[in-house]
């Protein structure tokens, strides 16, 4: 693809590194942009505010404007249950349900050996000393139904087992191999709601 500019083609490979968009997408945009100067000068500084601003909540890693995120601080959100979670996208797709009102862990990704990602990636350590030290009633995966998702939960179940904490995991209304943030609000819904125990689906 040929430039009439560097501005542009640098603007072009810089958009395209975005996931899902391509260089013929990437180029339309960066040609909006360019004609819609107070739009780009808008999103730009969102985008500094955003990546120097945004914090990691300690509790459990979530996006936040402070140490805390607003779940981890709600008194009314139920503290003595965690829905483990892949990714914020993740929480996003859960909060936007309306079915769920316990706590969240934000892992930051799946176990995957092929890509080289191990449980010392991910913030599982965290997750096992949190439950250590406080009184968890209910563990839920909800990770997406891929090899990568059940030898996560299959190795944090085994990791958390010794505290007899009941292991909940969604209801396989979702899809094998799809992601939580493309299913439709009602069916993650039911599929929080009709939750059944994890230690039922080792013994299938």
């Amino acid at each position: 693809m040929n430039f009439p500019s560097s501005l542009i083609k640098n603007t072009v490979e810089a958009i395209s590194n975005f996931p899902g968009i391509g260089k013929k997408t990437a180029l339309r945009l960066a040609i909006y942009l360019l004609r819609n100067k107070k739009q780009a000068h808008t999103l730009a500084n969102n985008i500094i505010k955003m990546v120097d601003n945004t914090k990691y909540c300690l509790n459990c890693n979530n996006i936040s404007k402070h140490a805390l995120c607003d779940i981890c601080t709600n008194e009314k959100r139920n503290k003595n249950i965690i829905c483990i979670v892949e990714d914020i996208k993740d929480v996003i797709a859960i909060e936007n349900t309306m079915q769920y009102n316990g706590h969240y862990h934000v892992l930051g990704g799946l176990i995957s050996p092929i890509d080289g990602v191990g449980p010392n990636e991910l913030n599982i350590n965290n997750l096992i000393e949190k439950i250590s030290k406080s009184k968890i009633e209910e563990i839920i995966f909800a990770l997406c139904a891929s090899m990568e998702g059940e030898t996560t939960s299959y190795y944090i179940y085994k990791k958390i087992s010794p505290y007899n904490i009941n292991t909940t995991t969604i209801s396989k209304g979702i899809s094998i191999g799809d992601e939580l943030e493309y299913t439709d609000q009602i069916t993650l819904g039911r599929a929080l709601i009709n939750r059944y125990s994890f230690n039922k689906t080792l013994k299938q």
